[in-house]
């Protein structure tokens, strides 16, 4: 960069997953032709094996220097660490740059590379600040391991939910509402199939379904110490000279409903259900279609139970945990438990009943597990559950936070054996998290070929001639009242041209009807993938539909 462009200063550049960035600011916007000309650039050091030195300055001294090389927001950088260690600055040829290190031993070393893209970024993440330009590359071991990385890619943007989303008339989003979703019939359908799957996992496991309010009182959020802590994050309001909290999580209506009424430890564990609508403030510049939203609806469940209770139930968790998983077709889940961190609260005794339970649940189910050591929550520890898509990715949906604080802040309480009065443990779990952020995932999970039993629509029924329109009519009609979501295509098109069109939209059945098929009461089935399965009788192909179709 500052060999084709010596104006721009460079800024702040760190690894990231799968890459790296840099921020540079330069007077005018990059493009697309600069972009290329870096790489080829970058490709043209690398080959000259370039020696990469490191030496280490006093703060004070990497301030002047880098302020002599006119690099002011180096200068700026080094300036607010503390002053101690010296700092470590690597050169290669003529360009010096700070950094913590460790580097290649010679710029020779670096074979695989490639820019992606050029974007927006304030300087220090503050939008007072100037706005830089954020170049993003990726860097791999080996070229093979760059182009399977970049075919996955490619891959995803075909899978993208947002571009599916439309294609299939799911869901969009417009500026008058930003980060919230406007539902289309069949998106709504789809959210309905997995809200319904999970409402029957509650039932199933012991869960009593709960509904709290949408707006709750500041002294509450005061009290939990969302106020202080979770402010900026919060949508408020006001009325006759209160404040209000359009809820940013269900927790602290969970406990409210808990606390109406006297509980004995033959209550315990207390498991609580809800699919509870959230709205949290998040950066406009933060949203992303339906995996980062401002309105979103979780999975929300809370068990209050006693400290000897939470390995049971932590074991139960994992076990159902992975049955749903299974059941939307997720095979590959990584388990990662986050302990205690140097600030928190309660005594080392929970944390190591806590902690313990957490890692013998994981245990017990047979799984590999890694720690996070000090990067649970302040009011205990928690496993992370995470799910592989169809690509690779890996994404964090469900959790089990162990919680020792919030149901004492509000006062829960339960009659001990001994008649004593005690605090539950409050367990956070959520299996899918936000259904906005599942749905994100599914779609492109599947690339918008859902599973039967998922399906918006389930099967189309296509006439060949205005002939055959009634029959198409009443075919769609019967599978419909056998509950299947079943719709007819009756417009004067070519055949051709309606097989085509409804493949795009990846049903997974298409029932083609003529005059044969009207006379003998079948159809002639399709499926999404282009098998013809030939002709069946309809009631036949119904009751295959309808085994087929129901939810795991």
């Amino acid at each position: 960069m500052k060999e084709l462009f010596p104006d721009a200063q460079v800024t702040i550049g760190p690894v990231i997953e799968n890459g790296f960035y840099y921020d540079f600011s330069y007077k005018r916007p990059f493009t697309p032709e600069d972009l290329a000309a870096i790489e080829k650039r970058m490709a043209e050091i690398a080959q000259r094996d370039l020696p990469v030195a490191r030496k280490l300055l006093p703060r004070d001294e990497a301030v002047r220097f880098f302020r002599e090389q006119g690099e002011l927001y180096k200068a700026e950088i080094i300036a607010a660490i503390p002053a101690g260690d010296p700092i470590s600055l690597y050169s290669q040829g003529g360009f010096t740059d700070l950094c913590r290190g460790p580097h290649v031993p010679s710029t020779g070393k670096l074979k695989a590379f490639k820019l992606m893209r050029v974007a927006g970024a304030y300087w220090r993440g503050d939008s007072k600040n100037e706005m830089l330009q954020r170049i993003y590359g990726t860097a791999w071991a080996k070229k093979d391991e760059q182009d399977a990385y970049l075919k996955m890619l490619e891959e995803a943007e075909k899978r993208d939910h947002r571009r599916l989303g439309t294609q299939l008339d799911l869901f969009h989003l417009q500026e008058e509402a930003p980060g919230l979703v406007f539902w289309h019939p069949k998106g709504w359908t789809l959210w309905q199939q997995i809200e319904q799957y999970l409402r029957r996992v509650y039932r199933d496991n012991g869960y009593r379904e709960v509904r709290g309010p949408q707006i709750l009182d500041r002294s509450l959020w005061e009290r939990t110490g969302h106020w202080e802590n979770f402010r900026e994050n919060m949508f408020t309001t006001a009325s006759e000279n209160r404040d209000y909290a359009i809820k940013p999580m269900n927790c602290p209506g969970h406990i409210l409903i808990y606390n109406k009424g006297i509980r004995s430890y033959r209550d315990l564990p207390l498991r609580y259900g809800e699919f509870g609508s959230c709205h949290r403030n998040e950066p406009s510049g933060a949203l992303h279609g339906l995996m980062r939203v401002r309105g979103f609806v979780q999975d929300d469940g809370h068990i209050f139970c006693t400290e000897d209770q939470i390995l049971g139930e932590c074991t139960a968790y994992t076990a159902l945990l992975q049955k749903v998983y299974r059941d939307f077709g997720f095979d590959s889940i990584i388990y990662r438990i986050a302990t205690r961190p140097e600030k928190r609260i309660g005594d080392d005794a929970a944390w190591d009943k806590a902690e313990h339970a957490l890692v013998e649940a994981l245990r017990s189910a047979g799984v590999e597990y890694s720690l996070s050591p000090g990067e649970g929550a302040f009011y205990g520890p928690k496993i992370e559950y995470s799910l592989k898509d169809a690509l690779g990715r890996v994404w964090q949906c469900g959790t089990m936070q162990v919680d020792f604080s919030m149901p004492g802040r509000l006062g829960a309480e339960y009659v001990a054996e001994d008649n004593t009065r005690r605090t539950p443990v409050m367990l956070h779990r959520a299996i899918v998290g936000s259904l906005e952020r599942f749905i994100g995932i599914l779609i492109e999970h599947y690339g918008g070929a859902f599973p039967l039993w998922l399906a918006p629509e389930q099967a189309v029924v296509l006439n060949i001639s205005e002939h055959q329109a009634k029959y198409a009519a009443a075919v769609a009609e019967r599978l419909r009242a056998g509950g299947l979501r079943v719709v007819a295509d009756l417009r004067n098109e070519k055949i051709s041209y309606k097989i085509r069109e409804h493949s795009l939209q990846k049903l997974p059945y298409q029932l083609v009807v003529g005059d044969k098929e009207k006379q003998a009461g079948s159809v002639a089935v399709r499926t999404r993938g282009g098998e013809d399965l030939g002709a069946m009788a309809l009631e036949e192909f119904a009751g295959r539909l309808q085994r087929e179709a129901s939810a795991p």
